[in-house]
């Protein structure tokens, strides 16, 4: 569930297949570049609210029960939102104590949000006819407000090194279909981002990481008292960069990490590929094994080129991070 989108491999080759039956079928081959290239992005957007106002018409009231239960983009969450409200609140709590900055995302982010900053096909996200789409993962909005405030320091100070740190407690969709048991297209996640200038030496990097990893274990220390069985948490610290940092990572991530959560298992994961080409420079995992004895992945995170890419300045840093509280709340939680 905190997987990053960029994970997930596309199918161009199907979409394609779709899409040239579509148009031989409509005997309108030059239907998909006027509504792509020659339309004005007003012009679309009236354009496709009126087809949406058709359908809509259409809708009966026996169509729309059907719809609602079977579209799984509606079904609602199994969790009790009582469980899950509290350990929302709990995360909150928590945060308030960190130098992360809470903010409520909207649940809508402009169109491009996903493919322009995190590479990502625009199919795993929804998208609507507004020129905009609905947040698939919090980091990447969260990205987009650490370029605005950092963008303010650097008007300020063309140097500033001062950092941004921000979080959001947010409900997610995601379009692609898992075929893994207990994914679901919407569930809660935090996201965690940390913006700021190279400080040289690789030291915003370890500082950061090491202060990532940090709060999501307290967090997840934090969560056994509302009755959370987590056990056997373990971290896992890649170097993107053949090995270049492997030391100062271990000397100023894992060491420290380690002394401060005698309890968790940090160690080097040389073998991931989940990630390599989305992250950069360094990446980690955070897994935990349920009360029933599954091995899950609760949290990721790693180095990306967002806010180097959205101010045009190859001196901005980004570390992002996520925590699947939804799987959190469903396989760790107290029996009832």
């Amino acid at each position: 569930m905190s997987d990053p989108l960029g994970h997930d491999g596309d199918r161009p080759a199907a979409r394609d297949r779709w899409l040239g039956r579509i148009l031989r079928e409509g005997a309108a081959p030059e239907l998909l570049e006027a509504l792509a290239e020659r339309l004005t992005p007003t012009d679309l957007q009236t354009l496709l609210l009126e087809v949406s106002r058709r359908r809509a018409a259409a809708v009966t009231p026996a169509r729309l029960l059907h719809a609602y239960e079977h579209n799984r983009f509606t079904q609602p969450s199994a969790l009790d939102p009582g469980e899950l409200a509290r350990l929302e609140a709990l995360v909150h709590r928590r945060l308030s104590e960190h130098a992360f900055t809470a903010v409520a995302l909207s649940p809508l982010c402009p169109l491009g949000t996903v493919s322009a900053v995190a590479t990502a096909d625009q199919n795993k996200v929804v998208t609507t006819v507004r020129t905009t789409e609905v947040v698939a993962d919090a980091t990447n909005v969260l990205a987009l407000e650490c370029a605005v405030r950092r963008r303010d320091l650097l008007r300020r100070d063309p140097r500033s090194g001062r950092r941004v740190r921000l979080a959001a407690v947010h409900r997610v969709v995601r379009a692609q279909s898992y075929a893994a048991p207990g994914m679901a297209a919407h569930f809660t996640m935090l996201g965690l981002c940390t913006a700021g200038r190279d400080e040289g030496s690789f030291a915003f990097e370890t500082t950061a990481l090491a202060e990532q990893i940090g709060v999501h274990l307290d967090l997840l220390d934090s969560v056994r008292t509302l009755g959370h069985r987590v056990t056997e948490v373990r971290v896992s610290v890649t170097d993107l960069t053949a090995g270049r940092h492997r030391r100062t990572l271990r000397e100023n991530v894992l060491d420290p990490l380690t002394q401060a959560h005698p309890t968790t298992v940090f160690a080097f994961d040389d073998d991931r590929t989940g990630g390599r080409g989305y992250y950069r420079d360094a990446c980690f995992e955070i897994r935990a094994t349920t009360p029933a004895g599954d091995d899950l992945n609760l949290g990721d995170g790693g180095f990306v080129t967002w806010s180097a890419d959205l101010l045009n300045n190859a001196k901005e840093r980004l570390l992002i991070s996520g925590l699947g509280l939804e799987r959190l709340c469903e396989r760790f939680a107290r029996p009832r």
